[in-house]
């Protein structure tokens, strides 16, 4: 399965990469913020290591789940629907577009 990159409607990016991709990004978000909520580094000390932070809902709730769940289809499609509506190229964190408790639903099934 192969996800279209958003640079070239032409080019189609390995999956693997593609959540590479995702993982850099959300993991450089911090890197801005210069406060006791941040380590040297500009990490949040807050998601422990193997973990990554999505916000979801009408109010941006924040959740820290582990990476492993970039694997799974559910949260793949999730990442699809991210991808279509907001892209991954800004600095407001991946923002998940559903409601909240479907989000949650969905993530519990998968723990």
């Amino acid at each position: 399965m192969a996800i279209r990159s958003k640079s070239s409607s032409r080019s189609v990016l390995p999956q693997t990469a593609v959540l590479k991709q995702i993982l850099k990004r959300c993991s450089s978000l911090g890197k801005k913020q210069h406060n006791e909520d941040y380590d040297e580094q500009g990490l949040p000390l807050d998601v422990p290591k193997g973990h990554f932070v999505v916000y979801v809902g009408e109010n941006r709730s924040r959740y820290i789940l582990p990476i492993s769940f970039l694997n799974r289809p559910e949260f793949q499609t999730l990442l699809h629907k991210a991808e279509e509506e907001f892209g991954f190229d800004h600095d407001m964190g991946l923002t998940i577009p559903c409601q909240e408790d479907v989000f949650l639903s969905l993530t519990s099934t998968l723990r």
